[in-house]
């Protein structure tokens, strides 16, 4: 891996940062941004950069980053680089576990957040049976086709759960559902932080566990491995991992397929090189995808997790022509 992947990683994530938190309806140079950070400047400008769009770029570059760990963990784990959380339907049973919460008026962040959690972990355990079910184990193949099914019952249960919510609960948890960083407060960004800290900490240090995995059943075995039991604890790491961007900015989608196929074309192959990387270049993605989405009908804010499919998808299909 080249060495300058991460400090230009590291760069590119804090200057979108800067540069995002200057952007808006009241425009700021970098330099009035960086002095309002630490309470100098313009008390106006302080309380616009601290109060309003610091908290809402940093919860995009956890949240980005997070996805982007996920992703690369859950590729590793079933050796397919079309694997993410959004298509193998963990953000979808998170989304169902939050509405949930949502649509019975007790929405709460603590509630939300553990609602999702729970969603999430029920669709890691329904595909992983499905799975199982379909081939009498849980092979990477089976498992993708049963994230794309799960995925697909879990946005039934969302209209179900919502058909006949006030009309107020379901505006605000359909405009969840699209994903959005407009309501974010620094508890969610030190909810996000933990989360990421916690989750992708323990995906990186088990890192050499997923190299293990990558070489395929037969050689992870002689080398001593646990398959079964090292995916599955990889699987649920990454699931909830995903789960707590979900309670933290609703649904977006493939930032956790993009970036890793990105950072191993930037040279980032051993998972832990490939999560750190991941983990800069997704914040920075996401960051620069927030600032598309609240700029390019301003002062119309478009759904992010729009943005992220208008380039997930293409990027999608043409991953999926490479590898046909």
């Amino acid at each position: 891996m080249n060495r300058l992947i991460i400090p230009l990683g590291v760069l590119l994530l804090l200057l979108s940062i800067l540069l995002a938190i200057g952007i808006g309806a009241v425009p700021l140079a970098p330099d009035d941004v960086w002095f309002a950070l630490f309470g100098q400047g313009d008390e106006q400008v302080v309380a616009i950069v601290r109060a309003l769009r610091a908290p809402r770029v940093v919860l995009a570059a956890i949240v980005g980053a997070g996805l982007a760990v996920s992703g690369a963990a859950l590729q590793g784990t079933l050796r397919n680089a079309l694997a993410e959380p959004y298509l193998l339907g963990v953000s979808g049973g998170a989304a169902v576990g939050a509405v949930v919460a949502l649509t019975l008026g007790i929405g709460t962040p603590t509630v939300v957040t553990l609602a999702a959690f729970g969603g999430a972990g029920a669709a890691t355990l329904i595909v992983t049976a499905l799975a199982r079910f379909a081939g009498g184990r849980a092979e990477p193949r089976l498992l993708l086709m049963a994230g794309v099914v799960v995925g697909a019952f879990a946005n039934a249960v969302i209209l179900v759960a919502l058909a006949d919510a006030p009309p107020d609960r379901i505006r605000g948890a359909l405009w969840w559902m699209m994903g959005s960083t407009a309501d974010a407060t620094w508890d969610a960004v030190w909810r996000s932080a933990i989360a990421l800290l916690v989750f992708g900490g323990w995906l990186i240090v088990r890192a050499r566990e997923l190299d293990v995995l990558a070489l395929g059943e037969e050689p992870a075995v002689a080398l001593g491995a646990d398959v079964d039991r090292a995916a599955q604890r990889t699987f649920l790491c990454a699931s909830w991992l995903a789960a707590s961007t979900v309670a933290a900015v609703g649904l977006v989608g493939f930032v956790g397929l993009v970036v890793p196929n990105l950072a191993r074309a930037l040279g980032a192959h051993r998972h832990r090189g490939l999560m750190v990387v991941s983990a800069l270049y997704g914040g920075a993605l996401l960051v620069a995808a927030d600032v598309a989405a609240r700029s390019i009908r301003s002062p119309i804010e478009l759904p992010l997790g729009a943005v992220t499919a208008l380039i997930g998808v293409p990027f999608f299909l043409a991953r999926l022509r490479k590898l046909a």
